[in-house]
């Protein structure tokens, strides 16, 4: 019985350790005259002087999820950003592969991302307001979107990752409603091409980000990630590059966001330390 009581208090006093806040709020998006919804994830700070400022890594989820889906694939994440003493931010980025569409005037998201909601968070939280301070990373569609807004916004961010990122989209061109904001691949083939994150890779030089980059070994997205990453090796850019087992699907980004996360933290603390 005492040693029940002891595993009921230890339980007890552990949850009240990790008080991290999940607020999900609606930001203004000017560009698109639209309000966007965003989940906030920051650390608790009762303990701590409240000039403390927290690194950000902001998290796009897939085609057909929303703002809530990165909690859903990783429910600790509050824990995580306790532990860490980093800021998430999950917005809504619909299905709109997080480009400032050409076809749709009504998806900028590009601009969102990459400014309005960056702004709107330096703003409102005690962000590390530099790109040092500021990582980026995504799942399937997200992860093309993370690659996309880092290559074309190093000012921006500092890190930036992909998990079974979609990172070339022409060998998919009737899938995902990506001809919805491209046109038809057949005959907007050069649009397609300046849309693809592969062809975005002149944009950065070695080291101006840190990369991660992962896929599973099942994943129907292992050869375009596999063509990224000899790509990046051609240019000479370094990169972390990761082939496990598993599919694309919740089970492997459950899995695989902690090696991203523990990539970001180390060059956060490397910032930190310089």
């Amino acid at each position: 019985m005492k040693f029940i009581i002891f595993v009921i208090i230890a339980f007890l006093c552990s949850t009240d350790t990790f008080a991290a806040t999940v607020d999900t709020v609606f930001v203004k998006s000017r560009t698109m005259n639209k309000n966007i919804q965003v989940v906030f994830i920051t650390p608790d700070n009762s303990n701590q002087v409240t000039s403390s400022q927290y690194p950000t890594i902001y998290l796009l989820h897939g085609y057909g999820n929303d703002a809530k889906y990165w909690l859903k694939v990783k429910p600790e994440l509050p824990l995580i950003a306790d532990k860490e003493g980093i800021i998430f931010v999950c917005p809504d980025g619909k299905n709109s592969w997080y480009w400032d569409s050409p076809k749709d005037t009504t998806s900028k998201y590009e601009t969102f991302i990459s400014h309005e909601l960056i702004q709107y968070t330096d703003t409102h939280y005690n962000t590390i307001p530099h790109r040092e301070g500021r990582a980026i990373t995504g799942l399937s569609m997200g992860g093309q979107g993370a690659l996309w807004n880092a290559f074309r916004n190093k000012d921006i961010f500092g890190a930036a990752g992909s998990t079974s990122g979609g990172v070339d989209i022409r060998p998919f061109p009737q899938n995902w409603d990506i001809k919805l904001l491209l046109g038809e691949y057949s005959q907007n083939k050069r649009i397609w091409d300046t849309h693809t994150v592969i062809n975005q890779i002149h944009h950065v030089a070695n080291k101006e980000l840190s990369l991660i980059i992962d896929c599973g070994q099942d994943d129907f997205f292992i050869n375009v990630n596999k063509a990224l990453h000899n790509q990046l090796l051609k240019q000479g850019i370094e990169h972390d590059f990761i082939i496990r087992p598993g599919e694309h699907n919740y089970i492997y980004w459950r899995n695989s966001i902690d090696y991203q996360i523990l990539f970001f933290t180390k060059y956060f603390k490397k910032y930190r330390c310089d």
